[in-house]
């Protein structure tokens, strides 16, 4: 099987189409995968890091507001098919597939209008830009989320699947916790992040639950990633507090080994992009959600409002008075048992236990038809 995708920017783009290349692999081994990506977007740290090729068109996302150059992006967006054909010439793929962004625009159409098998995955609960204008050039639109289907036109072609899983890896609670040494010493355990490059507001409303709560109840173990661009700043905050002493809180850059550490945790404080969200519904983790309120469409608060309004999880909102909502909440959770076990119930509302069986299946009966 050839494959290209396409699916750049941010990681919430490039990790599902990095999934779906996993997912295909471990059937077809043999099949012939490339991507297709921006010069200047992460897909050209991640995607050949992997050891795929990335083939290049020149496409810009249009501004919002009125801009100079919203000229230049409209006139890539009616050059860039052109450019995406000779790749699609050149690699002759059985199928494209796309999981947002703008740069999925240029490779879908031309794919399209050469009668090759198109599909588009929508991580978010609201549909982006790229997602809506590919609508009919697609023949099948993957969704994560059901919610998604209201703000599409093409109900017939739209299969709800779920988020794609990376190596379909799954750990269970009580061997992950063995794993991570974790067993026999902590009764709970916290997991919170903000996102690779770390989120200020969740770090601070973390040290905040440090200082009042966690150093007080060494049965909890709280292990945060401040992410990158915070982390020096966390740590010289959380020592000034004392909190470099204690043995319950752990402040890293980056969790190197989520899957065993979110299947560890008896709580998880985070942001709510969508692969997250899927994580911690698969899971069945309690979740007190923080959306970001800087991401288009606001649809991090979209997102976290599929597991709070099915009782899945706790939606907290950035405020003045977060800290202390924040430590209600968690206080709250491990307080009771009950409404943690309700909570992890509800996300089977939300899970999709067989996304990667699902996904397969439909690329395959696409590339037969």
């Amino acid at each position: 099987m050839r494959v290209l995708l396409s699916g750049g920017g941010t990681g919430g783009h490039i990790n599902p189409a990095l999934a779906i290349a996993d997912i295909i692999r471990s059937k077809y081994p043999d099949s012939e995968i490339a991507f297709v990506g921006t010069p200047y977007g992460m897909e050209n740290k991640l995607i050949p890091r992997e050891g795929y090729k990335l083939y290049h068109v020149n496409v810009k996302g249009i501004s919002r507001s009125l801009s100079l150059s919203n000229i230049k992006a409209l006139s890539l967006a009616l050059s860039s098919p052109r450019a995406a054909k000779k790749i699609i010439k050149e690699f002759k793929p059985d199928i494209v597939i796309g999981t947002g962004g703008y740069v999925c625009w240029p490779i879908l159409v031309a794919a399209s209008k050469m009668n090759i098998p198109c599909a588009v995955h929508e991580a978010n609960a609201i549909p982006g830009a790229a997602v809506k204008r590919l609508q009919k050039y697609c023949d099948v639109i993957f969704t994560n989320f059901e919610e998604s289907e209201r703000y599409l036109g093409h109900a017939k072609k739209i299969v709800n699947v779920g988020n794609p899983i990376r190596n379909n890896v799954r750990y269970d609670y009580r061997s992950a916790r063995k794993e991570l040494d974790v067993e026999g010493k902590y009764k709970y355990v916290i997991l919170s992040f903000g996102g690779s490059l770390g989120a200020q507001m969740i770090n601070d409303g973390m040290l905040h639950l440090f200082d009042s709560y966690v150093r007080n109840h060494p049965e909890v173990l709280a292990v945060h990633s401040a992410g990158s661009r915070f982390y020096s700043e966390m740590t010289e905050k959380a020592k000034g507090l004392g909190l470099d002493k204690c043995e319950n809180v752990r402040i890293l850059e980056y969790i190197y080994d989520m899957p065993k550490w979110m299947a560890a945790a008896d709580l998880v404080v985070s942001r709510a992009g969508a692969m997250t969200i899927s994580e911690i519904a698969l899971n069945r983790k309690a979740a007190v959600i923080i959306p970001s309120p800087n991401v288009t469409n606001n649809h991090q608060l979209k997102n976290a409002k599929v597991l709070s309004d099915r009782g899945a999880g706790i939606l907290i909102e950035e405020s003045q008075n977060m800290n202390e909502h924040l430590e209600s909440a968690v206080r709250e959770l491990f307080a009771d048992a009950r409404m943690r076990k309700e909570m992890s119930d509800a996300c089977y509302n939300v899970a999709h236990e067989n996304v990667n069986e699902e996904i397969l299946r439909e690329i395959e009966l696409l590339v037969k038809k």
